[in-house]
C-alpha cells in the first residue's frame, strides 16, 4: 500500500494575506460578516486544493482560525469569559475575546482582552484561556463541523486537527485563587466526547488530536493526567495523538499505554527519537514521522530524509505516515510569489506550498518509485553544494569566532567602577528620563519608505525626509525635557529587518509573511550565509541626532539573540554559533559609535527568555551561550560608555540570575502592567546595576497621570535603591501616535521631576 502522507496544518493568512486585510475591513465595518466568511471559504478551499493537487492522502481541516486556534478552540467548547459573554458565541465574540471589540460600528464593544502569549518557543501567539472553579463547557461554536462539512462536499477526505484536552487546559491559567484547573478535566472531557460524536456522524475516520505539552518535562499530576483522559475519549473515530518542537523521551512510556490509534513525532526538532519511539510503539498503531520541518525556509534533504526513513518503512510497511513536522502556520504561503531571488538562492527555500509537495515526494520515493527516489536526489542536490561554497561559509568569519575565549565577552572595569566614570561623563540627574527607542512611524514616514522602494524617491530626497523627522523628534524631546534622547528610528521598517537587510548572510523576501496572530503578520528574515557587517548601520543617523543637542543621545541596537530568534535560522549550523556572528558584527557597531560620540548605546534583548528550549534541562546551555553573545556584542565598550539593554513583557524569576550575567549598566523593562510586581525578582536576587522599570503602557492609548506614574516610582523604589532608577516607557513608541506620546512623556517627565525632589529633600 502507499504510504499514508498528510500535513499538520496550513497557513490561513492567504497568499498575500487577505485574510489579514479582510479581517482589518471587518474590524473598520467596511465589510460585512458575510463578506468576511466568504474570505475564509475562499482561503481554505485552495489550502485544500493544495493538498488534494500534491497528492496527499488527507486534507487537514480545522486548521482555520479567525484569531488563533487555541481562541477557536475556545469557542468551540462553549468557554468564553464571563466579561466576552453577550448570548450564543459567535463571530463578534471571538473578536471581544482576543482583540477587546469586534468592529468600531457595531454595539458589541468593548471589554477587556484576554492574555496573550507566545506559543511554545515559536513567534506566534495564543489567547489565553482563563478557567474558574464553576466553568462548564458545551459544545456550541459550529465552525469545526461547518468546515469538515465544507471540505467533505468539495470531494476531500478529510482529517480534522483538535487541540486535545490536557494541553488546552496546560496552556491557560487560573483567575480565582486556590484553584487547580486540572480539576475541571472531567467537564471538560464531556464536551470533547460530544465533539468526536459529532465528527463520527459527519464520516470522520481519523482525527489529529494535538497535545503538544507531551514534548515538555510535565510534573507527574499533568503526565498522570493523559491516561484518564484518553480513556474516556473512546468513540468511532480513530485519533492520530500530536506532538511537535521537542522530543517525547519523557512521556513515551505514558503515551504507549493510551487508548489511541497512532503517534506523531517531530523529527526535525528532535530527530533522536524516532529510533526511541519506533521500537516501543504497539504495534496496531500509525507512526507519523514529522520529517519536513514546518518552522524554516529550508528546502528539506529529501536524499538524506530517504536514506534515513527508508528502514523504519521496511519494518512499519503501511503503519509509517510521512507528515510535516508541525502545522506550516508558521512557514510563508508560496515561494513562487518570489519573483526577485536570485536562482541558487530559490533552489534553498521551500515555502508551505512547495513543503507540502515535500511530503508527497518523500512518500513516493519510500514506496520504492525510482523516479521519484532520483527526483529526491536532485532535489537535494543544491544543498549538498551549498554546504561547500565559500559565499556560504566565509573563511574570515569562521576565524573570528575562532578568537572567542571569556576574556573577550568581558567589559574592560567591573560595574562599580563604570558607574564613577558613567557619572561623571554623562552628567545626569537623580532618577534620569529616557524613552526605549521608538517613535511614532507615521503615515508620512510609511509613505515616503514605500516610494523609496519603489523608486519614486531619490536617495537624497529620501535622506532628506528621514533627516527631518530625526530633526523633529529631537526638537519634541527637547521640548518636554527628556533626560536621555533617541533619534526616533525613522529610517526602520523592523528592529530585526532593519538590520538584517544591512547585515551580509541575510535573505528579505516580498512576500515571506507569517501569522503571528490575528491580523498581525511578520515578515522574518533569513539567514544563509556566514553574518558580517560590512559597513557601519546607525552611526551615520545616531550622530546626526547628537549634532542636533547637547543632551546625550542614545544609539540603539537591536541584540543577537533577539536576531537570531525573530529570523529564520540556517539548519546546517548552530543557533549558538548564528548569535556568536551576530555578537561580532554588533560588537565592531558599538565600537563606532562610542568612536563618533555616542556614550549611552541601548543593545535590546526582548527575546532572550522566548529563546529558551522546552525542556528544563537543556536550559542552562542555551543561556550560557545567549548570555555570552549578548556580552560579546557589549565588551568593546570603554568603562564611560554606558550600555543598555530592554527586555519587555518577560517573567524573570527563571532567569534572573542570567540577566544579570548580561552585565548591561542599564536595564528597561516592562513592569506597569504588573502594578511593579515584576521588580520583586529583581529585589529578591538584590540585582545590582541600574534599572528602568516601565511606568506607563504603550500598548494603551490612555495618557498615565502624573500622579499613576509618581506612585510607580515611588513603588519601584521600595525595591531597587533611588541611585539605580530610571524612569521611562515600558516599550518603544512606535505605534502610538504623537498626540498621546507628547502627553504621556509630558507627565513622565514632570513626575520624575516631582519625585526627584521629594527623595532630595528626604536626604537633607
Amino acid at each position: 500500500m502507499t504510504t499514508t502522507t498528510h500535513i499538520l496544518g496550513y497557513p490561513r493568512i492567504g497568499e498575500k494575506r487577505e485574510l489579514k486585510f479582510a479581517l482589518e475591513k471587518y474590524w473598520r465595518g467596511e465589510i460585512d460578516q458575510n463578506q468576511l466568511k466568504a474570505v475564509g471559504s475562499d482561503l481554505r478551499e485552495k489550502n485544500w486544493n493544495v493538498q488534494k493537487e500534491a497528492g496527499l492522502s488527507f486534507a487537514t481541516a480545522g486548521d482555520f482560525a479567525w484569531y488563533d486556534h487555541v481562541l477557536t478552540t475556545s469557542l468551540l467548547l462553549g468557554h468564553v469569559p464571563k466579561r466576552n459573554r453577550n448570548g450564543f458565541p459567535d463571530l463578534d465574540t471571538l473578536f471581544r475575546v482576543g482583540r477587546g471589540q469586534s468592529q468600531k460600528s457595531c454595539d458589541c464593544a468593548g471589554s477587556a482582552a484576554s492574555d496573550m502569549t507566545k506559543w511554545f518557543n515559536t513567534n506566534y501567539h495564543y489567547i489565553v484561556p482563563e478557567f474558574s472553579e464553576d466553568d462548564t463547557f458545551e459544545v456550541s461554536w459550529p465552525q469545526l463541523f461547518e468546515e469538515v462539512n465544507q471540505a467533505i462536499k468539495a470531494g476531500h477526505k478529510v482529517k480534522p486537527v483538535l487541540l486535545g484536552p490536557v494541553s488546552y487546559l496546560y496552556l491557560g491559567k487560573e483567575v480565582q485563587d486556590g484553584f487547580d484547573r486540572l480539576t475541571l478535566l472531567p467537564r471538560l472531557l464531556s464536551a470533547y466526547q460530544s465533539i468526536l460524536a459529532k465528527l463520527s456522524k459527519l464520516g470522520v475516520e481519523w482525527v489529529q488530536i494535538d497535545e503538544p505539552v507531551l514534548a515538555l518535562e510535565l510534573d507527574s499530576q499533568w503526565a498522570d493526567s493523559f491516561k484518564l483522559a484518553y480513556q474516556v475519549l473512546q468513540s468511532d473515530v480513530k485519533l492520530l495523538l500530536t506532538t511537535y518542537f521537542d522530543s517525547v523521551d519523557d512521556t513515551i512510556s505514558r503515551i504507549i499505554e493510551l487508548p489511541v490509534n497512532g503517534l506523531h513525532i517531530d523529527i526535525s526538532a528532535a530527530p533522536q527519537q524516532l529510533e526511541t519511539v519506533a521500537s516501543q510503539l504497539p504495534s496496531d498503531w500509525v507512526l507519523s514521522v514529522g520529517a519536513v520541518n514546518g518552522r524554516n525556509v529550508w528546502r528539506a534533504d529529501l536524499a538524506a530524509l530517504h536514506a534515513k526513513l527508508e528502514p523504519y518503512k521496511a519494518k512499519l510497511g503501511d503503519k509509517l505516515w510521512i507528515a510535516s513536522s508541525c502545522s506550516l502556520l508558521h512557514s510563508p504561503v508560496d515561494l513562487e510569489l518570489e519573483e526577485k531571488l536570485s536562482g541558487e538562492v530559490r533552489s534553498w527555500f521551500a515555502f508551505a506550498k512547495q513543503k507540502v509537495a515535500e511530503v508527497a515526494l518523500l512518500a513516493k520515493a519510500l514506496d520504492g518509485d525510482q523516479a521519484a527516489i532520483q527526483a529526491c536526489e536532485d532535489y537535494s542536490a543544491p544543498l549538498v553544494v551549498r554546504r561547500s561554497a565559500d559565499h556560504v561559509n566565509k573563511p574570515t568569519v569562521q576565524a573570528r569566532l575562532n578568537t572567542i575565549d571569556k576574556a573577550l565577552a568581558e567589559r574592560s572595569a567591573p560595574y562599580p567602577e563604570r558607574a564613577a566614570h558613567q557619572a561623571e561623563v554623562l552628567g545626569l540627574p537623580l532618577l534620569p528620563t529616557t524613552t526605549i527607542g521608538s517613535f511614532p512611524q507615521t503615515d508620512e514616514i510609511r509613505v515616503q519608505r514605500s516610494a523609496y522602494r519603489q523608486g519614486k524617491l531619490s536617495d537624497a530626497d529620501y535622506e532628506q525626509a528621514l533627516k527631518n523627522h530625526i530633526s523633529d523628534a529631537v526638537r519634541r524631546q527637547e521640548a518636554l525635557d527628556l533626560d536621555v534622547l533617541v533619534h526616533g528610528e525613522a529610517e526602520r521598517n523592523d528592529m530585526v529587518e532593519y538590520f538584517a537587510e544591512n547585515l551580509a548572510g541575510f535573505q528579505t523576501t516580498q512576500f515571506g509573511w507569517v501569522q503571528s496572530y490575528g491580523s498581525r503578520c511578520v515578515k522574518p528574515a533569513v539567514v544563509v550565509a556566514d553574518i558580517e557587517r560590512e559597513k557601519a548601520i546607525t552611526v551615520e543617523w545616531s550622530t546626526y541626532a547628537q549634532s542636533l543637542t547637547s543632551k546625550q543621545m542614545k544609539g540603539m541596537l537591536t541584540g543577537p539573540v533577539t536576531i537570531l530568534c525573530w529570523t529564520f535560522p540556517r539548519e546546517d549550523i548552530t543557533r549558538k554559533e548564528i548569535a556568536q556572528q551576530l555578537a561580532f558584527a554588533l560588537r565592531d557597531e558599538v565600537s563606532d559609535l562610542q568612536d563618533a560620540g555616542i556614550n549611552i548605546i541601548q543593545i535590546d534583548e526582548p527575546a532572550i527568555r522566548e529563546g529558551l528550549p522546552l525542556k528544563k534541562r537543556d536550559h542552562s546551555e542555551y543561556l550560557e551561550w545567549a548570555v555570552d553573545t549578548f556580552k560579546i556584542s557589549a565588551a568593546s565598550a570603554k568603562p564611560e560608555t554606558q550600555i543598555h539593554t530592554h527586555m519587555c513583557y518577560s517573567e524573570f524569576n527563571e532567569i534572573i540570575e542570567s540577566v544579570a550575567a548580561l552585565d548591561a549598566d542599564v536595564i528597561t523593562i516592562e513592569t506597569s502592567r504588573s502594578n511593579m510586581e515584576l521588580l520583586k525578582a529583581f529585589e529578591d536576587f538584590n540585582y545590582p546595576n541600574e534599572i528602568g522599570p516601565g511606568v506607563y503602557d504603550i500598548h494603551s492609548p490612555n495618557i498615565p497621570s502624573e500622579q499613576w506614574i509618581e506612585d510607580l516610582l515611588r513603588k519601584a523604589a521600595e525595591k531597587i535603591p533611588a541611585q539605580r532608577l530610571w524612569a521611562n516607557p515600558d516599550c518603544g513608541l512606535k505605534t502610538r501616535n504623537w498626540e498621546e506620546t507628547e502627553k504621556s512623556l509630558a507627565n513622565l517627565v514632570s513626575a520624575a521631576k516631582n519625585v526627584r525632589a521629594e527623595w532630595a529633600e528626604q536626604a537633607e
